[in-house]
């Protein structure tokens, strides 16, 4: 693997690293809030619950241990990880457990509902905050645009492909697909793009790095 992309200039990073380890904090809060809620996760997530069932983890290590494999992965395709990337294999499990440890079960529907809400619109602001950082994607991410590099196929197919199949794995191995699941693949893209637009560095600041 390409060796980690560092910024050139460390002092640059007044604004980007503290961005980055807050979106990388609040995306694994947000998929705490949206595993608490029980109305299913993220195609990503439904494969972490039925991995962590199967082999008796918490789903915060399944979560950190499923970003390291996904990252060796890059090998073959040349891909250079970052800041951000080092970062969400190690961050967003820690994150997911805490939250998932401290946030008290609901009870009924109406809180099931607000905290899988909560959860997808945090999703977004945190990806908006760590993806607008300009530190590298994360794993998963990269596997996308490593792939399409290699293949040419569009982005948007890939992605579709490789989520339909770790949501099927997660649900044969005893996740929990359903209502969050639907709601998450179509609300997530919109609030992504939306927080993006506010929480990207510019270009030419990171140019400076």
């Amino acid at each position: 693997m390409a060796i980690l992309v560092l910024p050139r200039d460390s002092a640059a990073l007044g604004r980007r690293l503290p961005q980055l380890l807050a979106g990388l904090l609040l995306y694994g809060v947000s998929m705490g809030l949206a595993y608490r809620a029980g109305l299913g996760q993220s195609p990503w997530g439904v494969f972490h619950q039925g991995v962590a069932a199967r082999l008796g983890l918490s789903i915060g290590t399944v979560v950190n241990l499923t970003g390291l494999a996904v990252l060796l992965l890059w090998i073959p395709l040349r891909q250079r990880p970052g800041l951000g990337t080092i970062g969400n294999v190690l961050v967003l499990g820690v994150a997911m457990d805490g939250s998932d440890a401290l946030l008290p079960a609901p009870h009924g529907l109406l809180p099931q509902i607000a905290l899988l809400a909560a959860g997808i619109v945090l999703n977004g602001l945190a990806t908006g905050l760590y993806i607008g950082a300009r530190l590298g994607p994360g794993p998963r991410d990269g596997l996308m645009t490593g792939l399409h590099q290699r293949t040419g196929r569009s982005v948007r197919l890939l992605r579709t492909g490789l989520e339909l199949t770790v949501l099927l794995v997660g649900v044969l191995l005893g996740g929990r697909a359903g209502v969050g699941t639907v709601a998450y693949a179509l609300a997530i893209g919109p609030l992504t793009q939306f927080f993006l637009r506010h929480c990207t560095v510019p270009e030419r600041e990171a140019r400076k790095e």
